[in-house]
């Protein structure tokens, strides 16, 4: 992202979405200029000069103080994840440019295979910041059937999401999925500005959907959603699971998210079901390698 565009029009976005009642001003009468607070009115809410903020929403974050970015977090409304997106920028403002880097490819702790595979009742698995699937236990690989159908690997979420027409099917709140990961790339896309390989998909998903480069254009970001998530499997029909996610202390890139259902509902049939189909999966997997052999 070029630095000094991306505050701007984050800036200018969310100062676009607060109206002087919501920031507790005096509405006055006539028609306003612009769409939301003023430049002016920022500054007056932020504690700063209007000349400052000027500059700030010019895209120079530099030299920006805690209380400066606190005042302007404030004063635009912000949650917590554009809060700590606004910050992401300012780090990294006054670093000089330099080359984009692939994140080192790595292996996973086989440890951390064997606890994805001590969780037999519910689906969970493992991705890092770009939504790559890095390790999936064996409810996990058969949820997530249609997605890793296609077979490059890393399987990607946003990749399914924006690319494979089979996702609008396999996710019944789809909008709301589209919304969450291109949210959640851009904050990521912050915090780690020389990740080649977020770049790559970055790029890809504008190049190839007009949908994510609306998404994109909106600025939002957010962090990682917990609560309830909706599935229609090919095989085995609809399943609504909670969604537990939670990094990793020793492992700060990944990310473990579990599906799981209250018992005696009809998630945990769902789950059941699933369950069962996955057997029944690999017992004619195993009955074709014996026959080839």
């Amino acid at each position: 992202m070029d630095d000094r565009a991306e505050i701007k029009e984050f800036l200018a976005s969310r100062r676009a979405r607060i109206t002087p009642e919501q920031a507790g001003l005096p509405a006055y009468g006539g028609r306003r200029r612009v769409k939301g607070l003023r430049r002016e009115e920022v500054a007056m809410l932020a504690g700063v000069s209007v000349d400052y903020y000027v500059r700030l929403e010019r895209g120079n974050l530099s030299g920006a103080s805690d209380g400066v970015l606190d005042g302007v977090a404030r004063a635009l409304h912000l949650d917590d994840a554009e809060r700590q997106y606004l910050y992401d920028l300012a780090r990294r403002a006054p670093a000089a440019a330099g080359p984009r880097r692939r994140a080192p490819a790595g292996r996973l702790r086989p440890a951390l295979q064997h606890m994805l595979d001590a969780i037999s009742d519910a689906p969970a698995f493992l991705h890092n910041d770009r939504h790559d699937l890095l390790a999936t236990n064996h409810l996990a690989r058969a949820l997530y059937t249609p997605l890793l159908a296609d077979s490059r690997r890393p399987a990607n979420l946003a990749r399914f999401i924006y690319l494979d027409p089979a996702a609008r099917a396999f996710l019944p709140d789809w909008e709301r999925a589209a919304d969450d990961v291109a949210a959640m790339l851009r904050g990521e896309a912050a915090r780690n500005s020389y990740d080649k390989d977020l770049s790559d998909l970055i790029g890809e998903l504008s190049t190839r959907s007009e949908i994510f480069r609306t998404r994109w254009a909106d600025h939002n970001v957010r962090q990682h959603r917990t609560g309830p998530k909706k599935f229609h499997h090919p095989a085995v029909g609809d399943l609504e699971l909670n969604c537990e996610t939670m990094s990793l202390a020793s492992d700060h890139a990944l990310t473990l998210v579990i599906y799981t259902a209250v018992p005696h509902t009809p998630g945990a049939d769902a789950l059941r079901l699933l369950s069962a189909w996955a057997a029944t999966q690999d017992e004619l997997k195993a009955d074709r390698r014996e026959r080839l052999t």
